[in-house]
């Protein structure tokens, strides 16, 4: 072993004492208690499992015992088991390898198998199940093989170990999902098989149903998670993400019925963490660790949750919530309490964690229920955790890499085993050569992984000759949690029927009820329209969690009417959980008691093509996976814990400038990342660079974005990111806005020496350059082809663009436009020509020299007249020019003249706005 500096582990274990234990190998290790975080040397090698097990620090009974290390495995991101107990583990071998993260794309990843050939819980025997594979992200074991899914990729392949070596020998396609990029942080991870036999997982706002020898999938809302994803003893999926920085997100309902949040539904310092370890190698800076003691001081990059529901620990962590927090080098254990139909969460600990290390390279990022009725933890065992958009050239957190050596250790990882004294681990089980009526027995098992697993392997087999069993434990076995899963399973075998129905909505508890009408779902979507008449009467239920679940079967499936009767069950409810998430359901269709009767209201005009709805309704899936972590659903900026009131962790969208101004500019920014003050403000949360997406993927998002939250701007086509990409190609480092700025068209800074004529209502055209984005010119009638304005320079000047904003005249935009040139006003040479959708166009073009500019709307719109409150012509400048400041006088009222085009008289002025109502 390396020789390792590691003072501030030296001067941590000099204190302790107390009662907690750590195993390494059976080993045990001097009892430890708590110290405060403790700066560690500049010198940071990487230590043994056994000495890295002298670094954790854990709460008083429990202990770790070390189930396999490297050389065995090496940087091990998940764990997980099959019907035999055996444990797949994700290798990603190629991640972060240096600091640059070169060559991460190779395929020298794996996803390997151990086992133990004694039963004993000691895994002596390993193998390769897959190899040659990027960066695998998701392993699902089923009945005859694991389903893999790698980076890069929406596809997902069972394979197969025929000859039962534990080397597969077969790969078949099982879902066909198609490839995708971004981020290695930003794609997919975390599948389960839920309860509810669909197969849920992170980012992806879908899930998938074996039906046969098919895998159907079913979109649905967008749940908030990063990295993992599991699921409660009810099957309510848990997720977190770390760009929230806040932990676990959305966790009111299962994920299928959408995002929502209750006030209070965690205390204000929950996302502040407790480590033992003062090494500050934070993205983003000071904001995020305490200066004194370098220690971490809220989650950064929480992922890897688990609900623990094991039998061989004790009975009191059953249903709390576990996630690792890799940067702060803890696990958090989060107990969870739900009144009144609302789940509350809440730290185990005053101010401490569940398990915490001094070693620095302790890096925690997954935990699992395991057969033998324990916690596992997969610890990645690495100098870096964050990928190489968050270490790039320049950020503190490159500084800090580089200062303790950190990107030099890698290829190693341990997983973990966590025990409590007295407590020994459960047996290992052999489900896949037991029969469908031997698994009916294990859904009653005090152990959720046991139970899950015997459900899937008995859906999966398709046994109906199991269904007379399961009735009868559905109807009367006293374990409401087998009853559940009798359900669940009648239901994977589509032997769950409206009469049976019936009976388990009188079961005596309340889960049981709930999953029961969950179960209905189905019934009512293959074609049973009994179901709501079935079902309705739960909404009167005593229980709140019975009537909300009433409410998301009903919004979920849409039962005729069901805004009315969603209405009526939350104005008749006194319980604060149904009235809080109720209200929030079907998009916020409930309305209170004293609302005014709804008028529906004029349809507004034809707004978007619909090529430009595709692009949107994916932008804003893209938004709502990625972005909204940052940027907060409404796109004001997600709130920032434990920053001052109104700091949020990135700039608003909404109202941006930069989001909504020159299309080239935020192409830029979402290609090659941002970084610096935005207005003036300085923001926790680094804009990285999103450039290994495709140029149709890049398009949707910044169109969601500049025509979402209040914004009105032009459409970002793929041909536009084409363009950029390629001219930008060479820029390495993340964009400041100062940077960027000189590469962009500016406003042409001579307003007041322009001449401007109109064919219609030429005397308001001083007010589209008044700089008053209330105020400007309008044509007064209804938009025609044919209307015009013209801008006669003083001088011939090279022109790159034309920027139209209709400011608070958000209906006045011109339905389609031509641009021309001309050096004399006679001969117009057109340079532009297309279709607009937005208020604010920004119209560029290669840059060319003309002394007039004609704009001409082409449109037709009956009912809205044409308004430009703000006209700018754009053109790159020199560095003279970029030196000056803008003009701050508006135009004389002496260049303006008014032109009538021959046959169309100008109509009379009047200070009328639109709509217009045409006779």
């Amino acid at each position: 072993m390396k020789k390792r500096h590691l003072l501030g582990t030296f001067l941590a274990l000099m204190a302790l004492g107390g009662s907690a234990r750590v195993f390494a190998a059976g080993k045990a290790v001097a009892p430890a208690k708590e110290s405060p975080a403790s700066v560690v040397s500049p010198v940071i090698d990487y230590l043994s499992p056994e000495d890295e097990a002298k670094t954790f620090f854990l709460q008083p009974g429990y202990e770790l015992q070390l189930v396999v290390s490297d050389p065995i495995i090496k940087e091990p991101v998940l764990t997980v088991f099959d019907g035999n107990g055996r444990m797949f583990v994700a290798e990603m071998r190629s991640y972060m390898q240096d600091v640059n993260g070169s060559n991460q794309r190779a395929k020298n990843s794996r996803v390997s198998v151990h086992w133990s050939s004694k039963h004993n819980g000691v895994y002596d025997k390993h193998a390769i199940f897959a190899d040659n594979l990027v960066l695998p992200r998701m392993v699902l074991p089923l009945a005859n093989g694991a389903v893999i899914n790698e980076t890069d990729s929406d596809d997902f392949y069972l394979y197969t170990d025929t000859k039962g070596d534990g080397i597969a020998d077969k790969k078949t396609m099982f879902f066909s999902g198609g490839q995708r990029g971004g981020n290695l942080e930003h794609q997919a991870s975390g599948l389960i098989w839920d309860i509810d036999n669909y197969l849920y997982m992170a980012m992806n706002p879908y899930r998938l149903r074996v039906q046969g020898k098919n895998v159907v999938r079913e979109n649905i809302s967008i749940n908030g998670g990063q990295w993992g994803t599991t699921q409660d003893n009810y099957g309510k999926q848990w997720f977190v993400n770390a760009g929230a920085e806040s932990g676990p997100l959305y966790y009111q309902t299962p994920s299928q019925y959408g995002y929502y949040s209750v006030s209070g539904e965690s205390p204000p310092d929950f996302p502040e963490v407790y480590p033992l370890i003062g090494l500050a190698d934070v993205q983003g800076g000071t904001v995020r660790f305490r200066p004194e003691q370098k220690s971490l001081n809220h989650f950064t990059a929480t992922c890897g949750g688990e609900i623990y529901r094991g039998d061989r620990l004790p009975a009191d962590l059953r249903g709390d919530f576990f996630f690792a927090e890799p940067v702060g080098r803890l696990i958090r254990r989060a107990k969870i309490e739900v009144r009144d139909g609302i789940s509350y969460l809440s730290n185990a600990y005053d101010k401490s964690e569940f398990i915490r290390s001094t070693d620095p390279d302790f890096r925690p990022v997954n935990l699992a229920n395991a057969p033998d009725g324990t916690l596992y933890i997969t610890d990645m065992y690495r100098g870096i955790i964050q990928e190489r958009d968050w270490v790039g050239a320049g950020s503190y957190l490159r500084g800090v890499v580089e200062k303790f050596h950190l990107e030099k250790n890698i290829g190693r990882g341990r997983i973990w085993r966590v025990v409590y004294k007295g407590i020994k681990p459960g047996p290992q089980p052999e489900m896949l050569r037991e029969k469908p009526a031997k698994l009916v027995s294990n859904l009653a098992h005090p152990n959720g992984w046991w139970r899950d697993t015997a459900q899937k392997l008995i859906v999966l087999s398709g046994d109906k000759s199991v269904v007379p069993a399961l009735q009868e434990m559905a109807r009367s076995n006293p374990n409401p949690l087998a009853r559940i899963h009798a359900i669940w399973t009648l239901d994977g075998l589509d032997a769950f029927d409206a009469a049976f129905l019936r009976e388990k909505l009188q079961d005596t508890n309340a889960e049981v009820r709930v999953a029961a009408i969950r179960a209905s779902e189905r019934l009512y979507q293959k074609g049973d329209h009994s179901i709501p008449a079935i079902v309705e009467p739960c909404g009167k239920d005593p229980d709140p969690n019975v009537i909300l679940q009433v409410l998301e079967s009903a919004s979920f499936v849409k039962w005729p009417d069901w805004q009315t009767f969603l209405t009526a069950t939350i104005n008749a409810s006194s319980s604060k959980g149904v009235k809080d998430i109720g209200s929030q359901l079907g998009g916020g269709a409930y309305r209170s008691p004293s609302a005014p009767a709804i008028v529906a209201p004029a349809p507004p005009p034809s707004r978007f093509t619909s090529e430009e709805k595709r692009i949107l309704e994916r932008g804003e899936i893209i938004y709502k996976q990625l972005c909204f972590a940052c940027h907060a659903q409404n796109g004001r900026g997600t709130p920032f814990q434990g920053a001052a009131a109104g700091a949020t962790l990135a700039p608003p969208l909404s109202g941006s400038k930069t989001a909504t101004g020159y299309g080239d500019g935020i192409i830029s920014v979402v290609l090659k990342g941002l970084s610096g003050p935005v207005e003036g403000k300085n923001y926790s949360a680094q804009m990285v660079p999103m450039e290994s997406n495709d140029d149709d993927w890049i398009a949707a998002v910044i169109s969601y974005v500049r025509n979402n939250f209040g914004n009105h701007s032009t459409f970002i086509t793929p041909a536009d990111v084409a363009r950029v990409r390629s001219a930008i190609q060479a820029h390495t480092n993340a964009w400041t806005l100062d940077e960027l700025g000189d590469t962009l068209p500016q406003p042409m800074r001579n307003r007041h020496q322009w001449k401007l004529t109109s064919n219609y209502s030429a005397a308001s055209l001083p007010l589209a350059i008044d700089g008053n984005l209330a105020t400007g010119f309008n044509t007064r009638i209804p938009q025609r082809p044919g209307m015009w304005v013209q801008i006669e320079l003083p001088e011939a000047a090279e022109i790159a663009g034309v920027e139209l904003d209709a400011g608070t005249a958000i209906q006045n935009y011109p339905r389609s436009y031509k641009i021309e040139l001309a050096d004399d006003g006679i001969n117009w040479k057109v340079i532009a020509t297309g279709h607009s959708s937005a208020v604010r166009n920004q119209i560029l073009f290669p840059p060319t020299t003309a002394t007039f500019i004609r704009i001409m709307q082409t449109g037709l719109d009956p009912g809205y007249s044409w308004c430009i409150n703000e006209l700018n012509l754009l053109k790159m400048l020199s560095a003279e020019e970029l030196l000056q400041p803008p003009e701050l006088f508006p135009l004389l009222d002496g260049a303006v003249s008014v032109t009538d085009q021959p046959g169309n008289p100008p109509p009379p002025e009047t200070h009328e706005r639109t709509p217009f109502t045409v006779e």
